[in-house]
């Protein structure tokens, strides 16, 4: 049963604001895996643009990110950025002179820290040398690389356009372009994977020595190919087997836990725009289908907001950039910061609840049952799942939603 709201919960007030990062979309990709629900868009080689002849409009893309980063600098409201991540789609069938680009743009604009982590996604089979030394150039800093396994035979499966082959020689060329921080997705529970297969993806990621690995289950995600025809995925037995097994082989090669799907040789190298998300941290968001959160002291509230998802209406002066933008209701306030906040797995730090304007003791008093159930530990520092509440995620979400 959904907890009761009590009515000092629903009034919050902010009375500063949070740090602040940067999301930047790119539609496309080669192919469109049958397990994605990103937007994300299919090149058609045949269809080529006048007069650039290219399957991409690079440079009006790059343009119109720039003008959609213009209306939302009043969002900014003075703050530096704390991290920029460049997400898709495949933003590595983008050119090193784009990154050039759109970094100098978004400079011109905005003030990034010092040490500012500036994250792209990459997908093997787009790996090119000089490319890759080129968006380290142009400022990027850290590569995420989509490899979801190396073996070939899941990797059909799950529509990739890469082989395990190329997927090590990805590495090798992001290693040699300069890239030191460099994180490995990998997905299991992949249909008809057991438990020597998931460990064998496991070991040749760690092999490869990269500072972060994302190590996530297979999901079927409504409107995407899987969810309207399942593959037969791995049961519960074997789920848990292969977790249970992957998280004793990660820490057993030095990566340690920090959120239920993301490890790290050092907390220096736990991804800060995650860590920004799950703490619930404001971000813009620019591009096709872009989202963002942005709190407004003026106005006490928190807004989400979402850029036109297609992108050739993206690409049309004659439509908006912002397709919805609307506050986040009081009464889900709890609901939306231990969405994220509860994945990491030493809990979030309390200071970061007054993102949410909520005080520590009327969400104390909310969330009295499940600290009575052992399912959720709150003090002065720390708001964090117990192991039993991190197992049963799931249902610790269902009772706070409003």
């Amino acid at each position: 049963m959904p907890l009761k709201a009590s009515q000092h919960l629903l009034n919050p007030s902010w009375t500063a604001l949070p740090p602040l990062s940067l999301y930047i979309h790119v539609p496309w990709c080669v192919r469109k895996c049958p397990y994605c629900d990103f937007n994300s868009h299919a090149l058609d080689p045949t269809q080529v643009l006048e007069p650039t002849g290219e399957a991409i409009p690079e440079a009006l893309y790059i343009e119109a990110l720039l003008d959609d980063l213009d209306e939302d600098l009043p969002f900014v409201q003075e703050r530096s950025i704390e991290s920029i991540f460049i997400g898709g789609g495949t933003p590595s069938l983008l050119s090193a002179k784009a990154y050039q680009q759109l970094l100098a743009g978004i400079r011109q604009r905005l003030t990034l820290k010092d040490d500012c982590e500036i994250t792209l996604e990459a997908n093997p089979g787009t790996f090119e040398q000089a490319k890759f030394a080129g968006f380290k150039a142009a400022g990027i800093n850290r590569l995420s690389i989509g490899i979801q396994s190396f073996n070939s035979e899941h990797l059909g499966v799950l529509g990739r356009i890469h082989d395990g082959e190329e997927a090590i020689k990805a590495v090798d060329i992001a290693k040699t372009a300069g890239f030191q921080r460099i994180n490995l997705d990998l997905m299991h529970g992949l249909p008809s994977q057991n438990m020597e297969q998931a460990l064998e993806d496991i070991q040749q990621a760690v092999d490869l020595s990269p500072t972060h690995i994302s190590w996530y289950q297979l999901t079927l995600e409504p409107n995407t190919e899987f969810y309207s025809k399942p593959p037969k995925l791995p049961g519960d037995e074997r789920l848990w087997e292969i977790t249970q097994g992957g998280q004793a082989l990660l820490a057993a090669s030095g990566f340690n836990a920090y959120e239920v799907s993301a490890y790290a040789v050092s907390e220096a190298e736990q991804a800060r725009h995650n860590l920004n998300y799950w703490t619930f941290g404001d971000y813009l968001g620019i591009g096709a289908g872009a989202h963002g959160k942005i709190t407004l002291l003026e106005s006490q509230h928190i807004l989400r907001t979402q850029k036109t998802r297609v992108p050739r209406h993206y690409l049309d002066a004659n439509k908006a950039y912002l397709a919805q933008q609307q506050p986040i209701k009081r009464e889900e306030l709890p609901f939306e910061f231990f969405m994220n906040a509860l994945r990491l797995t030493q809990g979030c730090p309390t200071a970061a609840l007054a993102h949410t304007g909520v005080s520590l003791a009327a969400l104390i008093e909310y969330c009295q049952p499940l600290i009575n159930s052992g399912w959720l530990e709150i003090n002065a520092e720390r708001i964090t799942a117990t192991a039993l509440g991190q197992r049963f995620l799931n249902s610790v979400l269902e009772q706070l939603l409003p």
